[in-house]
């Protein structure tokens, strides 16, 4: 036959590839992931003193409103939380109880983080630990 037509050559002049075996050439090919699995980041409960607060618990780690060391759940490397403040409906909320009593104070809420919530990420990988719910 020809090599040159596109054909299999095969010795014997029979026009069939090759046979196949049943058993593979070696053991099978072993998966490995790049990641590790990511464990749950925790979970946030009520306290039963003090203010109406929940804060969130990493391992055995509460985390409030100010950074937090603590091993990253996603990455596994020791960090110092970053926080970022976020507005919420209590927020929104003693804003407008401050127009009614008194409007120039209108804008404290908003600029004090103790009236805001504290989420807190990872400055290594950004992600997401918990937040702070104030």
């Amino acid at each position: 036959m020809n090599t040159n037509s596109g054909e299999f050559n095969d010795p014997k002049g029979q026009g069939m590839p090759p046979p196949y075996t049943d058993t593979p050439a070696g053991p099978p090919p072993t998966v490995v992931h790049p990641y590790p699995p990511v464990q749950p980041v925790g979970v946030a409960y009520q306290q039963t003193t003090g203010p109406n607060v929940v804060p969130v618990i990493v391992g055995n780690r509460a985390m409030g409103p100010k950074p937090s060391t603590i091993t990253c759940p996603s990455c596994r490397v020791d960090i110092v939380t970053r926080v970022e403040h976020i507005t919420s409906t209590k927020t929104h909320l003693f804003a407008l109880g401050l127009c009614i009593v008194f409007w120039p104070l209108v804008c404290l809420p908003y600029i004090l983080s103790s009236c805001q919530n504290a989420d807190h990420y990872c400055p290594n990988c950004n992600a997401y630990i918990g937040s702070y719910k104030n």
